[in-house]
């Protein structure tokens, strides 16, 4: 195969020489009542991710709805904000090589129907809001998002 048929249909990050970056993923209050959290993160850190921050809080609606503004106007945010401030949520920053693209891709699509088997949500999840995790899905989004939960760190 020539080198451009090899990254033909892949994205610049794909292609690029691995970097270490950081990303953010929040495991949502339905798997913490699930006993689910280790091997949420156990998961992460096989892929060669390592936690750099982690922390157990209880989102107030003011810090749901910044985290989730994209959102805002859509007929589901009243009920992902409620969901979110429900109970306490696990925030954590995690480091490796392409961290955002190896968190995403060990999460699964965020339609737990539609994930691949042995991704977190195909395997846990039960639906696009109760899908186990949140991960940032892009270098600003991670940025954004550490700032939001970790703004000692960003």
């Amino acid at each position: 195969m020539s080198e451009v048929a090899i990254s033909e249909g892949l994205s610049e990050r794909e292609v690029a020489a691995p970097k270490k970056e950081r990303t953010f993923v929040m495991i949502k209050p339905g798997s913490i009542e699930r006993g689910l959290v280790g091997t949420v993160i156990e998961r992460f850190e096989r892929k060669g991710l390592t936690i750099a921050a982690l922390k157990l809080v209880q989102l107030t609606k003011q810090v749901a709805e910044t985290q989730y503004a994209e959102h805002k106007g859509e007929e589901y945010f009243d009920a992902l904000v409620a969901y979110m401030t429900s109970g306490p949520t696990i925030a954590l920053m995690l480091e490796g090589l392409n961290a955002i693209n190896v968190a995403r891709e060990t999460a699964g699509k965020t339609d737990p129907r539609e994930a691949q088997p042995g991704t977190i949500r195909a395997d846990f999840g039960i639906d696009t809001r109760h899908n186990v995790v949140h991960a940032s899905d892009s270098e600003a989004a991670a940025n954004r998002e550490i700032g939001i939960h970790f703004p000692e760190l960003s």
